[in-house]
């Protein structure tokens, strides 16, 4: 019986597991980490140094502290660091966010105009605007159709 439920629990899980948004969702986490490093390189390797320079002379801006007094330092640059992965990241999903919205407007196409009325349709219309038009005309005068215009006598 152990066995049988054992068997039942990973067959679940690999039903589970090959979902298409689960592999979808693991590809976008082995490519979000390659794009991390490259991000992580770019903030580091780029943009540290050139704002180091305006930081008062270090080489990269990661080395900026705040020395405390009590002892030890307030690492300002790592931090900063972080604050500019962060918005990298977030400006390229963004972007990224953006693309995929506008490819999926363009795939929806315009809806598709209503179905032409059957014949039973096109009657019944008809019919209907029949009977619109004899209530809208003008009432025919009290003698009818049988009076000749004449006085009675």
């Amino acid at each position: 019986m152990g066995k049988d439920k054992a068997k039942g629990f990973f067959a679940e899980f690999r039903k589970f597991i090959t979902r298409g948004n689960v592999m979808d969702l693991a590809v976008g986490v082995i490519i979000g980490g390659a794009f991390n490093a490259i991000t992580n390189s770019l903030v580091n390797d780029i943009i540290n140094p050139v704002l180091g320079v305006f930081a008062g002379g270090n080489d990269a801006l990661s080395a900026l502290a705040v020395p405390l007094p009590g002892g030890g330092d307030l690492m300002v640059g790592s931090f900063l660091n972080a604050v500019l992965n962060f918005l990298i990241m977030a400006f390229v999903v963004f972007c990224l966010m953006k693309a995929v919205n506008g490819i999926w407007r363009k795939k929806e196409a315009a809806p598709p105009p209503p179905p032409a009325p059957s014949a039973e349709e096109k009657l019944l219309i008809e019919i209907r605007d029949l009977l619109r038009e004899q209530r809208q005309a003008p009432s025919m005068p009290e003698g009818g159709a049988g009076d000749a215009g004449g006085e009675t006598p």
